[in-house]
């Protein structure tokens, strides 16, 4: 079974690929994932900290709780990073701990099977690579994809299969720690849907302004990009695409594990028969 590994600078997500279909769509967005065999998934903070022996010991943990022992059951691995130093951990675990198992990093010189048309391929980050190359494999014609993460990323695929370029803004998490720093009289709150756009206590306020605000960027954004590329079709990814999707007017697809899927591809590009 692949297991692969997508770090983020707030969250690692990884996924175990199998023949079982994960749990059935929610919030009324399709999920063509769900029919490609990630059987586990897991969601976690990132640290960079963490040395080689503590992600093996971690990932070992993880798939003890489903009952699986990593030995018996990993045969291949991919990894996806943002955090370089990460990278460097990781890498330094596969070495120790699975010396056998077939290894992809996605990063420059990796076979994505997507031409990359940036004015300098090397700056596109390896999860927006794979989240392009697991978009083009679910869905035809042209595409935006959302990943909903530290940073709000949007990705733009051409109806040829090539990666066009994108926008980046600040993402949610971002926004509320600047927000909540800068005003003193502002304090954490839970992120969730308010009873109103109105809020009537500062929590709902600031509920309402981050909800309602980031759907109404996305919006925005995907109509600008649409008057350069025409009509294309728009999936969401991210920790957060299942909160804010539903709010926004140009989202058709959730995709939770869109990374996941793209760098499942990545990987058989680069390791046939694996």
């Amino acid at each position: 079974m692949l297991l692969a590994i997508d770090v983020g600078n707030t969250e690692t997500v990884i996924g175990l690929f199998g023949d079982s279909p994960t749990a059935s769509p929610d919030r009324g967005f399709a999920r063509a994932t769900d029919e490609r065999g990630l059987a586990y998934h897991w969601r976690i903070a990132t640290k960079a900290e963490r040395t080689p022996d503590e992600h093996a010991l971690m990932l070992s943990q993880l798939l003890e709780l489903e009952g699986l022992i990593v030995r018996d059951v990993v045969t291949a691995m991919a990894i996806s990073s943002s955090a370089p130093s990460v990278t460097t951990q990781l890498r330094r675990m596969a070495e120790r701990w699975f010396v056998n198992v077939p290894l992809t990093v996605l990063g420059p010189g990796t076979k994505s099977g997507m031409p990359i048309l940036y004015e300098n391929p090397r700056e596109v980050g390896p999860d927006r690579i794979a989240d392009a190359v697991g978009a083009h494999d679910l869905y035809e014609g042209a595409l935006i994809i959302v990943d909903m993460g530290t940073a709000t990323v949007f990705d733009v695929v051409s109806a040829e299969g090539e990666y066009l370029g994108g926008a980046i803004a600040p993402g949610v998490a971002i926004s509320l720690e600047a927000l909540y720093h800068h005003a003193s009289a502002l304090r954490s709150v839970e992120l969730a849907e308010p009873r109103s756009v109105i809020g009537r206590s500062t929590a709902e306020s600031i509920q309402s302004g981050v909800l309602y605000g980031f759907a109404g960027q996305i919006d925005a954004l995907v109509s600008r990009i649409r008057a350069e590329i025409g009509d294309c079709t728009v999936i969401a990814t991210g920790g957060l695409a299942g909160l804010i999707a539903p709010h926004t007017t140009t989202i058709s697809h959730v995709e939770p594990w869109l990374t996941l899927h793209g760098l499942r591809i990545v990987h058989e590009r680069n390791h046939s028969g694996a």
